[in-house]
Order: C-alpha cells, then sequence, then structure tokens
C-alpha cells in the first residue's frame, strides 16, 4: 500500500484484510490512535486512569457502551475491522491476535482512543530527522519502564516507553517538535541512560520493534500508548482488547489540528 493513502482508504485496506501490517510512515499529517476496549464495568476507572496519567494516555474520544463508531474520529469508522491487527487479553494474559473483532465483539464493550506519537514522525523527518524504524521499515520497540503509573482502581502498572535514538542536536531539536503535541505524547520522558529507567537492554524491547542505535546517538524515549495494555495486564482484568503493537487506528483528525 503506497504510504501516502488517505485515512479512510487506509481503513477500508485493513477492513478488506489488504494490510495487517504496522502503520508507521502512513497517511502522513492524519493522527493515529491507540486503542483499549474493556467492559463497561472497568470504562469509569480506566477513563481516571488515562486523566491522572495523561502523558501515556492522551484520550481522543470515547465510545457508547457497546458502539465500534467514534464519529469524531472519522465518519465511516468501525474499530471492530479498520485496525491491521488487534490483541486480545484475558485475566491479564495474552490470548489471541486478531486482524477483525467482530467475532468477539460484545455489547457492554467500551473503546477508548488515545494518541498516538507515530502522529508526529513526519514532523520529524521533515526536519531533518531519522526515524530509525520507519528507515528500516518497521514499528518503533517499546520498553516497559520502572516508572510507576498514578493508579485508577484496579488500572496502574508501571509506564511504557517507545523509542528513538538520536544525536545531541536532534534530540534538542525533537523536543522541540514534539512537545509542542501533548495530545499525541508531547515531549520525551527521558534520554540517555536508559538504566536510569529500569531498561536493562535497548536491544530487547518488550514489545517488539526495530532498536538500533548507532554510534554517536543515545535512546530517546517518549511515554506510549502500550502503558494501558501494560496496565491491563498487571489487573488482570477477566477480558480486554487493544491495537497490537505498532498496528494503530488511524484517524481522519489533522494533526494541525492538535497544535498547542
Amino acid at each position: 500500500m503506497d504510504k501516502g493513502t488517505l485515512p479512510r482508504e487506509f481503513r477500508r485496506a485493513a477492513r478488506a484484510g489488504l494490510h495487517d501490517g504496522p502503520t508507521a510512515g502512513y497517511c502522513e499529517g492524519y493522527v493515529q490512535a491507540n486503542l483499549m476496549i474493556l467492559p463497561r464495568e472497568y470504562a469509569d476507572d480506566f477513563e481516571k486512569f488515562c486523566r491522572l496519567n495523561p502523558r501515556a494516555c492522551p484520550l481522543l474520544a470515547v465510545g457508547d457502551a457497546g458502539s465500534w463508531a467514534l464519529p469524531t474520529l472519522g465518519d465511516d469508522l468501525d474499530v471492530r475491522t479498520d485496525v491491521p491487527r488487534y490483541t486480545v487479553y484475558r485475566n491479564g494474559k495474552y490470548s489471541e491476535s486478531l486482524t477483525d473483532l467482530t467475532g468477539i465483539w460484545r455489547e457492554d464493550l467500551v473503546v477508548f482512543a488515545l494518541g498516538c506519537s507515530f502522529s508526529f514522525e513526519h514532523l520529524l523527518l521533515r526536519n531533518g530527522l531519522p526515524v530509525r524504524h520507519i528507515e528500516l521499515g518497521g514499528s518503533a520497540p517499546v520498553f516497559v519502564s520502572n516508572i510507576d503509573n498514578l493508579q485508577s482502581g484496579p488500572f496502574g502498572g508501571k509506564l511504557a516507553v517507545s523509542m528513538r535514538p538520536f544525536n545531541a542536536a536532534q534530540t534538542i531539536k525533537a523536543i522541540e517538535i514534539t512537545s509542542r503535541y501533548p495530545q499525541v505524547h508531547g515531549a520525551p520522558v527521558h534520554f540517555g541512560d536508559p538504566r536510569e529507567i529500569g531498561i536493562a537492554d535497548v536491544r530487547q524491547p518488550d514489545f517488539h520493534g526495530l532498536s538500533v542505535v548507532r554510534k554517536g546517538e543515545f535512546p530517546v524515549f517518549w511515554a506510549c500508548g502500550l502503558t494501558p495494555q501494560v496496565a491491563v495486564m498487571a489487573a488482570e482484568i477477566p477480558f480486554a482488547i487493544g491495537h497490537a503493537a505498532g498496528h494503530m487506528l488511524i484517524t481522519d483528525l489533522s494533526i494541525d489540528t492538535l497544535l498547542s
């Protein structure tokens, strides 16, 4: 699929099973979203969790119970089919990977869409900054840090972070660019020695991604929208669905509308 495909066409391709890979680099200029889908009984606690941890969980939209539509993000959007791949959790453990949720959809499910850092990567590229995982044709590596999230009900756990390597001058520029977009994670939460945030080996991400740090570079970490999935695993709730790591919902929102 062409990287310049518009969001509606991208979602239709995912819906038809024509694209089940990562979304980094696709639909330049449009907001990509992380998903968390939970039974209604957990929705209030999870929404509060997002409000308490906005760097990792910037809320873009919350659906009605049983609804797969998010009209503020796309008028034809169907969260059951329009993400290339999903991860299902049962009792806090990985259960299965799916490309279509229609067979397991329930009337009590509530959809949360959260901003994703893939949304600003074209701005980094436009300003001459490398984005290593796009260069290598994959997805950003994600690690579980030692930073505690603020707790809400059963949801807590540790902060997940995505990594992009830069040299010192590039890091300063990346901070300047991304800090203007808090609804897609904003500025980095850490750069430099990964051991300071509990990451022993930057070559071994906890969620699959391409992690290559070259001479003269150091790792730069952003809060990541996989944090809710870490929280769901820690909470061991009976059932939950998230996007598969690196496989986002691409919305019709322009990144320019989120500029602060």
